[in-house]
């Protein structure tokens, strides 16, 4: 069963005892009270260094039991940046670090239309810095003695329209990668279609959301979400699931593959230019 809201409240407050964390949130499904009983509780530990990871750990243990650890700060990556996965009364709690100074780095990059997406494991499309933005939008504050997340998410609430427009304009690359994995048909590169179309989705899916002002901070469900946006170019989950079916060995399927696609992106450029206006 899934800690209650009473116990995750308390958990926050011992997380606020360990040194360097500024706050704690309720992110995930449960915060968008999309969760089923078998889903994880995230927690997102806001911290500034110096922070106390072996204090972090210490805690774990005395929640989670003697197995329990946690990372370094960066052990995950760059940007997933570490936390511990733990198991507190037989259910999935999952702790999460973000840098505070590096989240508010990035929402003002985002406020001004500037993004990248970043190389990090588990991300086969990358991590968007914008999305440590998006993950505050969404989330639950348990725990803030300052303020400061409080304020944050509040700001983050109105999605950028600098970045909205900067989202829509990479539409270039969309396209682009269209031409490119019409490279791949002739060598029977399947690898590379799929590779260049999988991108190109993603693309796609965050141009989407950015047109409609909404975060997309995953590529997980992506497609779906995109495709439940009013406005969306139609059947767009169902196109997609076409286009990747098609990929095999047979030039005539990796073209119509790469066809569906194009169509796509021709498509998502008119409904973003729509929801913009």
């Amino acid at each position: 069963m899934a800690l209650t809201d009473a116990a995750l409240t308390e958990m926050a407050q011992r997380l606020l005892t360990v040194p360097g964390v500024v706050g704690v949130v309720l992110g995930g499904s449960r915060a968008r009270q999309a969760h089923s009983p078998e889903s994880d509780t995230d927690l997102g530990l806001y911290y500034r260094a110096p922070f106390d990871t072996d204090r972090l750990g210490e805690l774990a243990v005395a929640v989670a039991g003697e197995k329990a650890r946690v990372t370094a700060v960066g052990e995950w990556g760059p940007w997933v940046d570490g936390g511990g996965w733990l198991r507190i009364d037989d259910h999935p709690v999952d702790w999460i670090y973000r840098d505070l100074d590096r989240v508010l780095r990035c929402w003002d990059e985002a406020e001004q239309g500037r993004y990248e997406f970043h190389a990090q494991g588990g991300h086969p499309l990358g991590v968007p810095d914008f999305a440590y933005a998006g993950e505050l939008a969404v989330s639950r504050v348990l725990a803030d003695p300052t303020g400061e997340l409080t304020a944050l998410r509040r700001r983050v609430q109105v999605f950028p329209r600098p970045l909205a427009e900067a989202l829509v304009s990479g539409l270039w690359e969309a396209d682009f990668l269209v031409g490119l994995a019409r490279k791949g048909v002739s060598r029977f590169d399947t690898s590379y279609v799929a590779g260049c179309l999988f991108r190109l989705v993603g693309v796609c899916a965050h141009a989407l959301h950015g047109a409609a002002g909404q975060w997309l901070i995953n590529e997980k469900g992506a497609v779906a979400a995109a495709g439940r946006l009013p406005g969306a170019p139609a059947e767009f989950r169902e196109r997609v699931d076409a286009a990747f079916s098609a990929i095999n060995s047979d030039p005539l399927h990796l073209t119509l593959a790469i066809d569906i696609a194009a169509d796509l992106v021709l498509e998502t450029t008119e409904a973003c230019a729509m929801m913009l206006r």
